[in-house]
């Protein structure tokens, strides 16, 4: 199917583009009164996530809604591990949490690879449904949590600020760490895999947790198997959006990624001197959309400038945060095509 809209995969390979694309981290969620609405017809976050028709409702709503370059599907990084054998729950004020967590060789054994048909078709089936609904307009992101995250999670049980449970396996078993990232990791690649079979035109890794580790645990606990992920997908762009990795930022650029995404943390013309040969991605804070529409077109044309118009995707520096008002991000879209006209 040719797309009308193909700025973002022309940025993402490196092609001249007569603009730049936008689109947002969390932009299908809770700004939106049209997603809560949908929320509230589902009855819980994971039946919404897990209902194909209604989670492709919500994919599509910020492209007809906010106009941006590219819809990324209504998912959750955490369908891994319940791919995997370990269910969560979505707790009101607390987020996601697991009633059982691996943290011994036993838990291990437990665990399956994920199959991506039997274990995640839902997710497959609401990719379908977008990108036939959405009829070549924009592409169309699939996404995964990049291992080390999804190890966090797993082995602590629920967020944290430190993950002080996952690291201190990092020091005290990392045989056990190395093999629950491997398993993680071989479930992600074909995961991602069946995710560009079924639609998505370009992938994107988070790296949530990244900052936590120090540059020498990163090294051996989260480029590995973030760099397996890459060399194993050839069918679509695949970005890598790592957060608080601002140490490893050279490393990430000579992954075989097309994109590299940025943080706001994250100078940058420093990054584009340490990532010379990739498309780079972000990066403003979410929290100049807190601004006047005064202050945000500001922010954006002074963003706009330090990347360029070309190799760059517009974005923020992680997602939108849920009590922002959509005319301001609607504002920041509006601003990013205004200002990055060829």
């Amino acid at each position: 199917m040719n797309l009308q809209n193909d700025l973002l995969l022309r940025a993402a390979r490196g092609e001249r583009v007569e603009r730049t694309p936008v689109w947002t981290m969390r932009q299908a969620g809770r700004i939106l009164a049209e997603y809560r609405a949908v929320r509230e017809q589902a009855g819980s976050f994971i039946k919404l996530a897990t209902t194909p028709e209604l989670a492709a409702e919500v994919t599509i709503q910020p492209v007809d809604i906010l106009g941006v370059d590219a819809a990324i599907i209504f998912s959750d990084i955490l369908v891994i591990p319940e791919g995997m054998g370990l269910p969560y729950k979505m707790v009101e004020q607390r987020g996601p949490v697991f009633p059982r967590t691996v943290r011994t060789a036993a838990d291990l054994e437990s665990l399956r690879i994920a199959d991506p048909e039997a274990d995640l078709g839902y997710v497959l089936d609401a990719l379908k449904i977008v990108k036939k609904e959405l009829n070549g307009r924009v592409p169309l992101i699939g996404f995964a949590g990049a291992p080390f995250t999804i190890f966090c999670y797993m082995t602590e049980g629920k967020g944290s600020k430190t993950f002080s449970v996952a690291k201190k396996l990092l020091y005290t078993d990392p045989e056990f760490s190395h093999s629950l990232l491997q398993k993680i990791t071989d479930s992600t690649i074909a995961y991602l895999k069946a995710q560009a079979v079924a639609g998505a035109d370009l992938l994107q890794v988070f790296d949530s947790w990244a900052g936590i580790l120090s540059p020498e645990q990163y090294r051996e606990f989260s480029l590995p198997y973030i760099k397996q992920i890459c060399d194993a997908i050839h069918e679509v762009p695949v970005t890598v959006f790592a957060k608080g990795a601002f140490f490893a930022r050279k490393e990430i650029g000579e992954l075989s990624c097309s994109v590299v995404g940025l943080d706001w943390n994250m100078d940058i013309q420093e990054s584009r001197e340490l990532i010379p040969n990739k498309t780079l991605q972000g990066n403003l804070d979410p929290c100049a959309l807190y601004g006047n529409f005064e202050q945000i077109r500001a922010e954006v044309k002074k963003m706009v400038g330090a990347f360029g118009t070309q190799r760059y995707i517009a974005n923020l520096g992680h997602g939108v945060y849920p009590d922002t008002p959509p005319d301001n991000v609607r504002c920041f879209i509006d601003a990013v095509k205004e200002y990055s006209q060829v």
